[in-house]
């Protein structure tokens, strides 16, 4: 099952190791040759091995390459208020242009790689739909999209106000039981992402700092 998700965010918990490896798998895909597609359509398979699904991006921008590798896939769009959408990626481009944050995050593995990032996704989106800014008509375009490259079998448009009983349905599952169905503020969530990295690398820059004081203090001291 793939997703598609129109921004969002990878949780703070996610191994530092897939910022660089679906970075490999943007270049490849701007590359646009017959190699680099074959290379991107393996990383991914290496990369989604043992998950049942993708959300988000860049996975919500590379459906025709998941439908090749997962044929019997199903793509879900989540639909939302496209103005709260453009004001959630607002935030997210407010935290990658903040004028430091590529210093703050260079401590953290992984998360080094975060701005270079962003900027692939957005290269691809400017691919995709014509913009690097995303606006509510980023979203419209979207759901076009979708409609072009996924068969009308395949694909459902998911109102998560609606709980589990649809989704269930279009997945042939059960509706589970005692579980109620997660929500989440995106802008809250992104915002406490963006808090998460901010004190770390600033810590993991506390600590160098407080080491290399230390070090200067006991070379010096130890010249007189």
């Amino acid at each position: 099952m793939a997703q598609s998700g129109m921004g969002g965010h990878k949780p703070p918990w996610a191994p530092p190791s897939q910022i660089k490896a679906w970075g490999k798998i943007l270049k490849h895909w701007l590359a646009r040759t017959a190699p680099d597609r074959s290379a991107a359509l393996e990383l991914m398979a290496h990369e989604l091995d043992g998950y049942a699904a993708i959300t988000d991006c860049p996975g919500g921008q590379l459906v025709p390459e998941l439908l090749e590798l997962y044929p019997t896939a199903k793509v879900i769009c989540t639909v939302r208020d496209p103005i709260k959408w453009e004001k959630s990626l607002d935030q997210v481009r407010g935290f990658t242009l903040m004028w430091c944050i590529q210093a703050i995050l260079l401590p953290l593995p992984g998360m080094r790689h975060f701005i270079s990032y962003c900027t692939l996704l957005r290269d691809q989106w400017v691919e995709i739909y014509g913009e690097a800014i995303p606006t509510r008509q980023t979203y419209l375009r979207h759901i076009s999209w979708l409609k072009e490259v996924v068969p009308e079998d395949r694909l459902m448009f998911f109102d998560v106000r609606d709980g589990w009983e649809p989704l269930c349905e279009a997945l042939g599952k059960e509706i589970p039981k005692d579980l109620p169905f997660p929500h989440v503020n995106d802008g809250d969530a992104i915002g406490e992402v963006a808090k998460f990295h901010i004190r770390r690398g600033l810590t993991r820059w506390a600590f160098i700092l407080a080491v290399t004081a230390a070090a200067v203090a006991y070379t010096v001291q130890s010249k007189f």
